[in-house]
This record gives structure tokens, C-alpha cells and sequence, in this order.
């Protein structure tokens, strides 16, 4: 009852004017930061180990801003599942479109890591060409049907479970679909790699590596942000990577966490703070959460 509530409410809501909308979801954070004790504390966490410079109180606002910045992009995703092509391409500035360009005709695999905003990237990316992209299944079945209709809805998207593997992927990237992937969560999976995450060993999936090596795509990492003020969002593109990969997986892993490094710097209240980044642990280690 509360998720169908709540989904009502977004599609309400997402009527209004973005400006309006970002401070509803301001106060929605500050309501979730007063009541969710168990995020607070994971995302305290987070920022203690890979922050251990800040004081308490620096953290401590840090941990505020991403709650009230997480929540908005919750409610503004009813733009996503619900408003027009216009609007979205209105409220998206994209930056370094030519990187993008300048690889298509191949294999691509899109490095998009877990910021907030990151299904504005997905959305405007399903405006400009079909993709190809994993999810993870969502514990309420009505989200759940939400998220993968509200991510397909433009063009021709191919959507696959994590539980379905890869194979379905490199398939699709050897048919030239560039794949938008999510690189950065700790699924604890058997073929994962202990690679330094602002120097604390986090799980780390080696996927991007294995498929570049497999299929010959090229790495184009894109970061969408949330913009001040209400103002929008911004997508952008960067580079592909030169000398990627290198034949040593480890070694390519890394590059992937020190460029997630490098982005956090530039927006820390904007990266995905909530999830268990550092839940698992090499053997014999103590866990932090």
C-alpha cells in the first residue's frame, strides 16, 4: 500500500515545475535522513572510510546533502518514467557528445558508475540509441515493473538480469548496442577482485575488463550530475580509454575505482553513499557494517 502511495505521488508530482519538484524532494531527504537509521549509518560509514581526513561534523553535512540530493532524484525520476521526450532532452545539458561519436560503430560499453543520478544518463542515452543493460531484481514487484518499464520506454532496449549472466551482453555488443554499465556494487560475487576504493579494499567486479578484452569495445565512462538549484542535470562523456585493456585484469579493475575516485572528488554528496560499498570482506577481516 505505502509503494503504491508513494508511486502515486511521483506521478503526481512530476507535473510540477523541476524547481518546485527538487524542493519537495529536499524535504523528503531531510524526513529520510530524521527516520532512516540504518542508512544514516551506512552512508557514515562510507564516508568515515574513504573520508577518514574529514572531521565529524564535515561528514556529518556530507551525509545530509546526499540524503537530501539521493531523494530528489527519486522524485524526479517521474520525469524519466512519466514526461515527454521534450522535456527530458530540456532538462539534460550533454557534455563531450563527440567521445561517444568517435567510437560508435563498435563495441562500446558505457562506465557509468552509481551516482545519483544516474537513470537521467540511462534515459537520454535510450533517447539517443538502442543499449543494451543489466538490472538488479527489486524486492517490491510493482517497482520493479516500474523501473524496467520506465528504463525501456524510449526505442529498443535490451534489459537483462544480473541472473542472466553476461552472454546475452556480449552478444548484443558484438551486434554494435552499446551496453550502459553500472560498474560499482559489491555483489559479492565469486569472480570479484579486492581493488583499493579510496584505499579500503572493496569487492569489485571485473566485467568491464573481461568484456573489453572479449569483445573489443572501447570504455567511455559517462557521469550524469545533478545541477544547483533545481536548474537540471548534466550528462557527460568523457574519453574512451586509450590502452584498455592492458592483459592484466587487476590492473584494468583498478583504473575503473581510481576514475569513480576521481568523480566523487568533483561531487561527494552525489555518489550512491546508502549501499554497502565495503560489505564484503577478504577473509579474516572484521566487517565494517
Amino acid at each position: 500500500m505505502i509503494v503504491r502511495f508513494s508511486v502515486f505521488l511521483m506521478w503526481l508530482l512530476h507535473f510540477l515545475p523541476l524547481p518546485v519538484l527538487a524542493w519537495f524532494g529536499n524535504a523528503l531527504g531531510m524526513l529520510l535522513y530524521a527516520f532512516g537509521a540504518e542508512r544514516r549509518k551506512v552512508a557514515s560509514i562510507n564516508l568515515r572510510l574513504c573520508f577518514p581526513e574529514m572531521s565529524e561534523r564535515e561528514r556529518g553535512a556530507l551525509v545530509r546533502a546526499h540524503f537530501r540530493v539521493f531523494a530528489r532524484c527519486f522524485i524526479e525520476r517521474g520525469i524519466l518514467w512519466w514526461g515527454s521526450k521534450e522535456r527530458i532532452q530540456r532538462l539534460v545539458k550533454v557534455v563531450g557528445l563527440e567521445h561517444l561519436k568517435a567510437v560508435q560503430g563498435g563495441a562500446v560499453i558505457i562506465l557509468a558508475p552509481h551516482f545519483v543520478a544516474l537513470d537521467v544518463g540511462g534515459s537520454w542515452m535510450g533517447q539517443y540509441t538502442n543499449n543494451v543493460s543489466v538490472y538488479s531484481n527489486q524486492k517490491n514487484p510493482l517497482f520493479h515493473k516500474l523501473l524496467l518499464r520506465g528504463r525501456s520506454r524510449f526505442g529498443e532496449q535490451l534489459l537483462y538480469s544480473r541472473q542472466d549472466g553476461m552472454r546475452p551482453v556480449v552478444r548484443a555488443l558484438r551486434d554494435g548496442m552499446p551496453f550502459y554499465y553500472l560498474p560499482d556494487q559489491d555483489f559479492a560475487a565469486k569472480d570479484a577482485l579486492f581493488i583499493p576504493f579510496f584505499g579500503v579494499l572493496a569487492s569489485t567486479l571485473n566485467t568491464v575488463p573481461r568484456l573489453a578484452e572479449i569483445t573489443g569495445a572501447r570504455v567511455v565512462p559517462c557521469i550524469s550530475r545533478v545541477l544547483p538549484g533545481g536548474s537540471g542535470y548534466e550528462v557527460r562523456f568523457y574519453p574512451a580509454w586509450d590502452n584498455y585493456p592492458t592483459g592484466d585484469v587487476t590492473v584494468d579493475t583498478r583504473r575503473v575505482n581510481e576514475f569513480i575516485e576521481q568523480r566523487v572528488r568533483e561531487m561527494p554528496e552525489q555518489y550512491f553513499w546508502l549501499h554497502k560499498r565495503f560489505k564484503t570482506r577478504p577473509e579474516g577481516e572484521e566487517k565494517f557494517y
